[in-house]
């Protein structure tokens, strides 16, 4: 029973990232809301799925696995019943700051269970299922999303997965307990340095558009999220139960493959959110039609982590298999420059299907690789530090991907109100075609930005992983 309700809540989970995307100028237009209040409720998801999955993992490993899975299963439940009767956007952001937290309490204890489960082959293939089911829920997830908007509106979208999540909390129930063996105290001072300092980052960049770069509150909220993150690393270093210990990040095989996922996700999430929108603007399409253009992202994702796994474990280097998926999720990424409103599809079939690539092979290799280089006690912390990885690089690229749009946007423009409604899909009526060229040419110049990050940190990642394969679990 374990496994199978482990794969559902990870499903659920990535539904909601990708779907969301899909919902939000339905969202928009009804709760009139555009720019950063509206882009929050994708960014404060996931700002609470990274701030909390790394807390969650490490509270795993202290107080039960199952335990918290449970819990979070239930916060995550909560989070979207409150989202489906929303009345105003404040209210929605909210309630997704929720929804993210239980998302990543499911996900951080969801591995930590398979961790503490299964070792060598099955452990393999026990995370290339949980890659397969991410994928499964990221490929749906716009697709589904769209056809329930248009059939129930977005409301009755999250709706759905309220009772869905409650499902996979009764289902956990019935899992085995497990928990580390030398488990200590809560780092709580930690913890709330790591929110904190996550937070303030991220209302820097997502504000920055609205309010200037050089605003004093831009300017100290994110000097002090800085120092937040500098003054975490010093407490980490002196907890007796740190939520992140020193020796995993100086695991420099374990921090290689992290930063793997890391780069995926980068190049992966500014696309799967903020496309949606672009097509729904450039070439009209409806929800569900955007939906499922999103397939040629998200459908690779569905079949490449069994794929990526199986060659694994007939002998492939891993460390080949990343690299390839790390060019090709860097090679799309530059590809989408080409980004075309008169043929908006069509111009982004291939780049889409090479990042959706590159993602799901990184999904089926990067945990299971990288938890081999970890002792057993430390699996909770382990997992909790790569999804922290992947929401913390979901969340910042989300808001620096927005800021980027309505930044130059508004230099386009001249008008950042006009930017900030363009970059949610709403065009002026007499003015849709330089609207349109400001939209795509924004586009081009963000793209270009991302591309060079994921190559820049490939780079790192080669250097990092060489010679490192991992054979069995070592200690940290």
């Amino acid at each position: 029973m374990t496994l199978p309700v482990v794969l559902v809540g990870v499903v659920l989970v990535a539904m909601s990232i990708s779907g969301t995307a899909v919902a939000l100028p339905s969202i928009g237009r009804e709760l009139d809301a555009s720019g950063s209040p509206l882009n929050w409720v994708v960014a404060g998801y996931n700002l609470a799925f990274a701030a909390m999955t790394l807390i969650a993992g490490s509270a795993a490993d202290r107080i039960g696995r199952r335990r918290v899975f449970i819990v979070a299963a239930l916060v995550f439940a909560a989070g979207f019943l409150a989202t489906a009767l929303s009345p105003a956007i404040l209210v929605t952001d909210i309630a997704r700051i929720v929804s993210g937290a239980g998302g990543a309490g499911i996900m951080a204890a969801g591995g930590a269970i398979l961790a503490s489960s299964y070792d060598g082959a099955a452990r393999n293939r026990a995370f290339a299922l949980m890659g397969t089911m991410a994928g499964i829920g990221i490929a749906v997830g716009p697709t589904l999303s769209g056809l329930l908007i248009v059939a129930t509106g977005w409301r009755g979208s999250f709706a759905v997965f309220t009772i869905i999540g409650l499902l996979v909390a009764l289902g956990a129930t019935r899992a085995r307990e497990s928990r580390a063996s030398d488990g200590g105290p809560v780092d709580w001072a930690g913890a709330a340095l790591f929110v904190v300092a996550l937070a303030l980052l991220m209302f820097a960049l997502l504000e920055a558009p609205t309010l200037g770069w050089t605003h004093p509150v831009i300017l100290i909220t994110g000097i002090a999220g800085l120092v937040a993150l500098v003054i975490f690393g010093f407490v980490q270093r002196r907890s007796p139960a740190p939520v992140l210990a020193p020796a995993l990040v100086a695991n420099r095989g374990f921090l290689g493959w992290s930063l793997a996922t890391l780069t995926t996700s980068i190049g992966f999430l500014g696309v799967l959110v903020f496309l949606p929108t672009y097509l729904q603007a450039a070439a009209g399409l409806s929800p569900a039609s955007a939906g499922a253009a999103m397939l040629l992202l998200t459908a690779p994702v569905l079949i490449m982590p069994m794929a990526a796994v199986t060659l694994v474990n007939k002998g492939v280097p891993a460390r080949l298999l990343i690299m390839i998926a790390l060019l090709l999720v860097v090679a799309g990424n530059l590809w989408l420059v080409m980004l075309n409103a008169d043929h908006a599809v069509a111009s982004v079939a291939a780049p889409l299907v090479m990042i959706g690539v590159g993602m799901g092979a990184s999904f089926g290799i990067t945990d299971g690789q990288a938890m081999a280089l970890v002792s057993a006690n430390a699996v909770g912390m382990a997992a909790g530090f790569l999804n922290t990885l992947r929401g913390a690089a979901e969340a910042l690229v989300i808001a620096a991907f927005s800021a980027s749009l309505i930044g130059l946007l508004t230099a386009r423009l001249g008008d950042t109100t006009r930017a900030a409604a363009v970059g949610a899909g709403r065009l002026t009526t007499g003015a849709e075609a330089a609207e349109l060229d400001a939209f795509t040419w924004s586009w081009h110049l963000t793209q270009l930005g991302v591309g060079l990050l994921c190559l820049m940190l490939s780079i790192v990642v080669a250097a990092l992983i060489h010679g490192r394969a991992p054979a069995s679990r070592r200690a940290t």
